[in-house]
């Protein structure tokens, strides 16, 4: 298998009714940990890096590390996708990288944590659509933006998708893939009281959206990661996540990509800090990073079988970005 389109493992997902986890990586233990996880379960995987994780690497260390999980994995589809990318020019970066897929986030302004307008959102997607259909790379945006802050993103504030204008924003942009807003949360703490996710706007957006529609803010913030990691000294009271079974029903309902981050920052730390309370003579990286690579994995293996992408591996005979560039110019 090769490096694969993110339009084409969506489209395929969304024909077929399962979710498509999009794992953030930062290093190189997540990307081996999310790639040991897609291998064991035989799913097809999406490896996404926001803008900030690509700074803190100097862009081409993460670039070449996402790069060498395609290479390692023959039999796996894998798309690189950048996450909330703020601009043309951090889209262009990530093409440049190598990255098959891009999400331009126009529903904030370049600080990321600004909501701006829907014109605004428009200009700045359709550009970013130009120029990466041209070299075959999908596109997502985004409408509605999202409460929480994590990685430098989100205006604090949640907005909710209106579904009418999500049709309207499809059609004026040609995205490939949409990001909605019907609740979820960036960061461990999504929710201060009940847990309501708005299934009424995602199912009216599903009626009137014909593209695969991406859920952000979705961990789920396991109580047992939590317990795990106050009881090494960590301190998180309160932290709470999207429960699994509304993440069961969001792709029921037409999700087919589900955005993780919190949960596998969440694994890793408790790991480490198991390690660094119980053996503080510890001191090389490899023997608090392995465990924390092994909690990692078996959290992506666990969302992989309750997303539904398990065994799907072998459904994909892999576009090129050269076979997408064709499409797009085809559909032009």
């Amino acid at each position: 298998m090769a490096l694969v389109p993110g339009k084409q493992i969506l489209e395929e997902a969304e024909k077929k009714g399962y979710g498509v986890g999009a794992y953030n990586v930062n290093n190189m233990e997540q990307i081996q940990a999310i790639m040991a996880a897609a291998k064991e379960t035989q799913s097809p995987v999406i490896i996404q890096a926001s803008r900030g994780a690509l700074k803190y690497s100097n862009f081409t260390y993460l670039g070449y590390l996402m790069k060498a999980a395609v290479i390692e994995n023959p039999d796996i589809p894998v798309v690189m996708h950048l996450d909330h990318g703020n601009s043309l020019e951090s889209v262009v970066k990530a093409i440049e990288l190598g990255f098959s897929s891009v999400m331009i986030d126009g529903s904030l302004m370049e600080d990321g944590r600004t909501a701006s307008t829907y014109e605004y959102n428009v200009d700045v997607t359709r550009s970013v659509v130009v120029y990466a259909h041209a070299r075959g790379v999908s596109v997502e945006a985004e409408i509605g933006t999202l409460g929480g802050l994590e990685d430098g993103v989100g205006s604090g504030n949640a907005h909710l998708t209106n579904p009418k204008e999500a049709k309207n924003f499809v059609d004026e942009t040609g995205v490939d893939s949409l990001a909605i807003a019907i609740g979820t949360s960036h960061g461990a703490y999504k929710f201060k009281g009940a847990i309501n996710l708005a299934f009424d706007v995602l199912k009216e957006v599903r009626s009137l959206v014909d593209i695969p529609i991406v859920l952000h803010g979705a961990s789920c913030v396991p109580k047992e990661l939590i317990d795990e990691l106050n009881k090494y000294g960590g301190k998180m009271p309160g932290a709470m996540g999207v429960p699994i079974t509304s993440l069961q029903e969001a792709i029921k309902l037409g999700v087919s990509k589900v955005n993780v981050d919190t949960d596998g920052r969440l694994a890793i730390t408790a790991a480490i800090r198991k390690v660094f309370v119980e053996n503080p003579e510890k001191f090389d990286p490899r023997e608090y990073l392995g465990p924390a690579r092994t909690a990692l994995t078996n959290i992506i293996v666990s969302k992989m079988k309750a997303f539904g992408t398990a065994g799907h591996a072998k459904d994909y005979t892999p576009k090129t970005l050269d076979d997408m560039k064709k499409l797009y110019i085809g559909s032009a």
